[in-house]
């Protein structure tokens, strides 16, 4: 083998292996050549800027990609200013529009003094700064106060009683409630009653942290702190003035249970990588979903945490345990849903709001309203009671429904009249259930919705079996 095919193939074995090294790191590598087309991109980087390479690969940079108008991509920066920049965070737009944010690390590339290209090191920072612009709700934007609650229930009436003395001061608060009670409606609340109402309210679900971010997120980090950090304020350091809620705060780890132990005593946080402490002035509420002794005891919170915050402790009662409140509930929802659709429902027949009353409601105030939402979606235009029939199939056979209107009957009095009552089993049948349709119909005025619930059958099964038995729908 001559030296030109040696060399060739070593060339080959080279750039083989040049990309797989760049297609296993685990930063985003994005290089253009002096006019700004693209000659290096990597996996990770296309991962970053959901792009395909193909899309990428060859095309001018200012192509493929949208900056806005105070900024400019740092790749063409390093080609016009022929300087290195470091950690600089950059925010731009792929060519589906997809907002990424990366910081960067670029660099301009010579050979005998000239100007070959650029090459950008990126990592994401996109999902990080998601979270933290998603979760601040300032002045103005915080939709409940105590007036928001329902509830004419005792227990229901102490309770927000209770909530309205703790909003005079700036205790830290916890609220014990079960999944869909409305702990956050009184976190909202307690905030927009304080004096601090007209600071930042930030509610933050820890269920929903992935557990590399928790601790940057609720933090925040210090430039250089780890491959790709910047200086980014924290939650804490965001809600300054105002008030951080932490919804299911049982599943923070125990780990970062002490550091926000820490944060709560002293008043301070420390970013990620810092060295400094920096004070702060935040109302601490956490939410949790499950009875505080029992997430002590099976470690689910530490023990000191839970005295810090539970200085003061509001405890939302279930549903099951305030049906009292379930048909001025019940009528809320079918008003806020009438504004939705457009529809004039007036409220739960007799039967369903009986079985309303008797069902243990596993899901509490949240289950409620998805009911109603999902019987009104099926309901007619002319229908004006949620009946049985409108309620979705999964929660029929766990409600009980008592017939209205219906009196007991005998089967005699519907056998079709013969010659010794002897008829088909088809034509005994189809004369029974003419008859008891037109039974149960006279028993309730006629009224077809009211019909159909007691029988158990949509209101357009009801219309279409009358029409194959030619039940004369006109009285």
């Amino acid at each position: 083998m001559d030296n030109t095919k040696m060399t060739i193939q070593y060339l080959q074995y080279l750039k083989s292996m040049y990309k797989r090294i760049l297609d296993e790191v685990d930063v985003g590598v994005h290089a253009v050549d002096a006019s700004g087309n693209t000659v290096i991109y990597n996996h990770k980087m296309a991962q970053i800027e959901s792009m395909d390479i193909q899309d990428v690969m060859n095309k001018n940079l200012l192509d493929v990609f949208m900056f806005k108008e105070d900024q400019s991509s740092t790749l063409v920066k390093a080609l016009q200013d022929r300087k290195e920049t470091k950690n600089v965070k950059q925010t731009y737009f792929n060519n589906k529009g997809r907002e990424i944010t990366t910081n960067n690390n670029t660099i301009p590339i010579y050979e005998n003094e000239e100007l070959l290209g650029a090459v950008e090191i990126a990592n994401d920072v996109t999902k990080l700064e998601r979270l933290i612009k998603g979760n601040i709700t300032r002045k103005g934007t915080t939709r409940y106060t105590f007036d928001s609650i329902t509830g004419n229930s005792t227990v229901m009436k102490d309770v927000i009683e209770g909530a309205k003395r703790a909003a005079r001061t700036s205790s830290y608060v916890l609220i014990v409630g079960e999944t869909g009670t409305g702990k956050e409606l009184f976190a909202q609340s307690i905030h927009n009653a304080s004096n601090r109402f007209s600071g930042p309210f930030i509610s933050q679900n820890c269920a929903a942290l992935p557990d590399n971010l928790i601790e940057s997120l609720l933090f925040g980090t210090k430039r250089g702190a780890f491959t790709g950090a910047i200086d980014q304020p924290g939650l804490f350091e965001q809600a300054n003035g105002g008030t951080l809620l932490l919804d299911e705060i049982n599943s923070l780890n125990l780990n970062l249970q002490a550091k926000l132990l820490r944060a709560l005593q002293e008043k301070t946080i420390r970013r990620v990588g810092d060295t400094k402490d920096t004070p702060v002035d935040v109302r601490v509420i956490a939410n949790i979903n499950e009875d505080p002794i029992d997430a002590v005891t099976n470690n689910h919170m530490r023990k000191d945490l839970y005295y810090r915050l539970g200085v003061v402790t509001v405890f939302i009662p279930p549903l099951r345990e305030r049906k009292e409140d379930i048909p001025l509930l019940a009528q809320l929802f079918i008003k806020k849903y009438n504004d939705h659709f457009q529809m004039n429902v007036k409220g739960l027949s007799e039967e369903v709001q009986a079985s309303f009353l008797e069902y243990d409601w596993h899901g509490n105030v949240r289950e409620l309203e998805h009911l109603i939402e999902a019987a009104m979606n099926i309901m007619m235009d002319d229908e004006e009671f949620i009946g049985y029939s409108h309620l979705p199939y999964q929660y029929r056979s766990k409600l009980q429904v008592k017939e209205r209107n219906t009196p007991s009957v005998s089967v005699d009095m519907f056998l079709k009249e013969g010659t010794d009552r002897i008829a088909s089993l088809k034509d005994q049948m189809e004369y029974f259930e003419k008859s008891y349709i037109e039974h149960v119909w006279k028993n309730n005025d006629y009224n077809i919705s009211r019909t159909a619930d007691v029988l158990g059958l949509s209101r357009q099964s009801l219309q279409y079996r009358m029409k194959k038995l030619k039940i004369k729908n006109e009285q």
